[in-house]
């Protein structure tokens, strides 16, 4: 390996490896730049009936959007949820059913709000009484739209069963009280934006993240290229081991040879000497 070929051979290696991996780097980049993002304009406020409608999953493009809408909180049907983070504390939800505004729809429309937050069950129960003693009044709705949870099964060593732990539209249709029986509800629910519910915290609701698509294909060339890096130093190393077990192997065969051959001056027994 030290020879002055295999070093210049090594050297050439490496220049090899060093383009390849650079080749390599140049995919990794592509495959990034050409990625595309995913951007949806949240913060621009749009009608709730735009972004959803009753009885229908929201699109993925729709979660998280602000959106707006008028109707009537149902003061009988104030509750809270448990387990619930805000800014790092866990806590309460204090959450309301909102019948929306609809002349067309000859029918009730239900939403699932979240009004607030608070750090202990104290404060939200008393927040509960205060919402439900509220006269029903019209008002304009404005907030986060996210999609329903699925219903859990409670664990009832420390759990109380009674307490909803989950924003689902699926347990709530079985709670709220006189709900229509041709009612139509959300498969969503609101995140209530702006001056919340006295005695309770507004619900941290920041804006989804951005995604982006990667191109797996310039993922797969760069790691190609980094195989090829690779690839070219070993087959150095390859082509000096073979050099040298050839060596090797004709080393070994001179000295069978020479070991062979009898020695100047010495016969057998059998030779006769005249």
């Amino acid at each position: 390996m030290v020879r002055g070929r295999w070093i210049a051979a090594l050297v050439f290696a490496l220049a090899v490896a060093a383009a390849f991996a650079a080749l390599g780097q140049w995919q990794l980049e592509r495959a990034i730049d050409s990625g595309t993002a995913v951007r949806h304009p949240s913060e621009t406020v749009v009608p709730l009936e735009a972004a959803a409608g009753p009885g229908k999953a929201i699109r993925s493009s729709m979660v998280g959007q602000l959106v707006t809408t008028r109707g009537t909180f149902v003061p009988d049907d104030y509750l809270t949820v448990a387990g619930r983070l805000n800014n790092g504390s866990t806590g309460y939800w204090v959450i309301g059913r909102f019948t929306v505004d609809s002349a067309d729809a000859g029918h009730e429309i239900a939403l699932p709000v979240a009004r607030g937050w608070a750090p202990n069950e104290k404060a939200a129960r008393a927040a509960v009484r205060a919402l439900s003693s509220a006269p029903a009044h019209e008002v304009t709705l404005k907030g986060r739209l996210l999609p329903t949870e699925a219903p859990a099964i409670p664990d009832p060593k420390d759990q109380d069963p009674l307490q909803l732990r989950q924003m689902a539209s699926a347990a709530l249709v079985n709670i709220w009280t006189d709900l229509p029986a041709d009612a139509q509800v959300y498969e969503a629910y609101v995140v209530e934006h702006g001056d919340p519910p006295a005695g309770l915290t507004p619900i941290y609701s920041p804006p989804p993240i951005e995604q982006a698509t990667i191109n797996w294909l310039n993922i797969f060339y760069a790691a190609e290229w980094a195989i090829f890096a690779g690839f070219a130093v070993f087959l150095w190393y390859r082509l000096v081991k073979d050099a040298w077990e050839r060596e090797r192997d004709d080393a070994l065969d001179a000295a069978e040879a020479a070991s062979a051959r009898p020695a100047g001056g010495e016969f057998s027994g059998d030779e006769t000497v005249d």
